[in-house]
């Protein structure tokens, strides 16, 4: 209450506070029969009654007249609540305030919604009208469980660990490889900036500057276009570090979520646990697994080598071909057979892969179109070795590894959907499972083009100490110094030791991704320069606190973002400008539109 008119909050007052006057202000949440109110600010609730003297009518009439949402000044008296009118659910509950007078701040239109948490409201209506829905009690305490986080994590980084703040520049230059950019104009004809995807160069370059330590929490841009749950701008908790290893990098993190995490999400263990990217591949089909639950992936191509099962041995005839399975516990009690349909419609549909199912039946048999080329000890080598119960369903796939492993990696997360949403709990969402995943290629065959590479992370990773002579020879057998953070199955973090020899940063740009290394000349003129031995990380903070608070999409857990499509639709952003405007930068917009264009607008 420092530096405002009122004594108190609506969500502060208690049994102790009898007999005092208070002086609150806030939104009329609910009113009822001119009798009493409750009076809402960002802490609580305070109900308010509503004096019925004559000697206080103009405040009767003020308060009963004064439409729900206005924003009032209630001076009053705290007094205890009629004895079986006290409520429980309200830490205020004990207690209300006789009103003495009271003053209408703003009175309030007919709202779109009703400001409740249990109104079911369209997201886009919650978008339009963003200042609206900020008022929702959810709203306002993931945004200021947000503050505190991010102000612990400050405390920790800077008070504790020497760490330097530095605001690095929002227009730049266009960077090779990654996200696409957002370009703004500049008055220099045909020449734009751009707004950067992360502050990777210039953390790079503080390091050179020897800062020894950086940490920002940065805004970033990423023209991403529809992905689902992506912002155009989101922040990150970024860190560089000089003189560090990974193991450096990977202590510093699980310090500083062990010291900024809410105490009313219980303790985080650490250290976390870590596996490698091909572990994760082969165990649950992707590099971000959500290890809450098992379901692991398990590789039956020995088993099945000695079979004649034709379609199994034209996939183990291959480089890399394998036999792999999944298996979905209680599957035949939870899971309809329209459920087993549309699984293995999604693996066909997204990996091209053909899915074959296995029931266990009562009575310890199996159901398949395997089991007639299976005998009776070769089908309970199977359940052993699937670990199978009665009731369970198996999928099982054969082909190339990596496709294998990925389909299969994508039924179990669907599987597990379709349990939860049949009653069975897989995935407690009160308990939050960290994992290292290490050791990723440093390079990947492009997509659209697999004779070419790609960065796996970015151009600026190292490679592995043990690799080193690889990446002239062999760089797709390249592993990298880059670890990525997950958190129950969605990616938070993600950073690398970096490539600190422009001799070898000159290498991978030019001979490795055939990129042009003239755009970054001035970070290889840098790494001549006396760099230092380099590393760092970014953490996705909208992720990271939606998934804290359990949000649906990260969009709950941003002030004011963006739709679907990019779009603010409370500003009606991006809008059009004038021919006037656009001249000084000598840029002009075809017309009319294509209809493509059109569709967009």
């Amino acid at each position: 209450n420092s530096f405002v008119t009122r004594t108190n909050t609506c969500g502060e007052l208690r049994s102790a506070h009898v007999g005092r006057e208070v002086t609150l202000y806030g939104w009329i949440q609910y009113q009822r029969q001119g009798l009493f109110l409750v009076l809402r600010d960002f802490q609580g609730l305070t109900q308010i009654i509503i004096p019925q003297d004559e000697a206080h009518s103009h405040v009767k009439k003020l308060l009963s007249n004064a439409p729900v949402e206005s924003v009032v000044r209630v001076t009053g008296v705290v007094s205890p609540r009629p004895p079986g009118q006290e409520n429980p659910k309200m830490p205020t509950g004990d207690i209300e305030v006789k009103a003495e007078t009271a003053e209408i701040l703003n009175s309030c239109k007919k709202l779109p919604f009703e400001i409740k948490d249990f109104i079911k409201k369209s997201e886009a209506l919650r978008m339009q009208y963003r200042y609206l829905d900020l008022r929702s009690f959810q709203l306002q305490y993931n945004l200021r469980l947000r503050s505190q986080i991010v102000m612990r994590m400050r405390e920790y980084l800077c008070n504790l660990h020497g760490f330097v703040d530095v605001e690095t520049p929002t227009l730049f230059k266009r960077t090779p490889g990654g996200a696409k950019e957002f370009i703004v104009p500049s008055r220099e004809a045909g020449k734009f900036y751009s707004l950067p995807q992360s502050p990777q160069q210039f953390k790079q370059l503080l390091m050179v500057g020897g800062l020894d330590r950086y940490f920002q929490v940065a805004r970033c841009y990423r023209d991403e276009g529809s992905r689902p749950d992506r912002q155009p701008e989101f922040t990150q908790i970024d860190i560089e570090m000089s003189f560090v290893d990974q193991a450096g990098i990977q202590s510093l993190i699980e310090g500083l979520l062990q010291y900024s995490w809410p105490e009313e999400r219980g303790c985080i263990t650490t250290p976390f646990p870590s596996m490698t990217y091909e572990e994760a591949l082969a165990d649950y089909g992707t590099d971000k697994p959500d290890t809450r639950f098992g379901m692991k992936i398990v590789d039956i191509s020995d088993f099945l080598r000695r079979s004649d099962i034709q379609f199994v041995q034209n996939a183990l005839s291959y480089p890399h071909g394998t036999v792999k399975a999944i298996c979905i516990p209680q599957g035949v009690r939870y899971l309809k057979n329209k459920d087993l349909e549309s699984l293995k419609e999604s693996a066909k549909s997204q990996f091209n892969q053909e899915i074959m199912e296995i029931i266990c039946r009562p009575d310890g048999s199996l159901k398949s179109l395997l089991t007639k080329f299976l005998g009776e000890k070769q089908q309970s080598e199977l359940i052993q070795a699937l670990s199978m119960q009665v009731d369970d369903v198996v999928l099982l796939a054969a082909g190339e590894h990596k496709q294998v492993c990925s389909a299969l990696g994508s039924l179990r997360l669907e599987s597990a959907d379709l349990l939860e949403a049949a009653g069975l709990a897989l995935r407690d969402p009160t308990t939050f499972h960290f994992l290292w995943v290490v050791d990723f290629p440093l390079f990947l065959p492009k997509e659209g083009n697999p004779t070419e590479l790609e960065s796996a992370h970015h151009p600026f990773t190292a490679p592995h100490p043990l690799d080193t002579a690889l990446l002239y020879s062999d760089p797709t057998k390249v592993r990298s110094q880059h670890y990525d953070l997950v958190l129950n199955g969605s990616e938070v973090g993600g950073g690398s030791i970096r490539i600190h020899s422009a001799e070898q940063q000159r290498f991978v740009l030019e001979k490795v991704l055939k990129e042009d290394s003239e755009v970054l000349s001035h970070l290889l003129e840098a790494l001549e320069c006396g760099a230092p031995p380099h590393g760092g990380i970014a953490l996705g903070l909208d992720r990271l606190i939606s998934l804290i608070v359990d949000a649906p999409s990260i969009r709950d857990v941003i002030a004011f973002p963006k739709s679907f499509r990019g779009r603010d639709l409370m500003g009606n952003a991006p809008d059009y400008v004038t021919p006037e405007e656009l001249e000084p930068y000598h840029i002009q917009v075809s017309w009319p539109l294509t209809e493509k264009e059109a569709e967009q607008n």
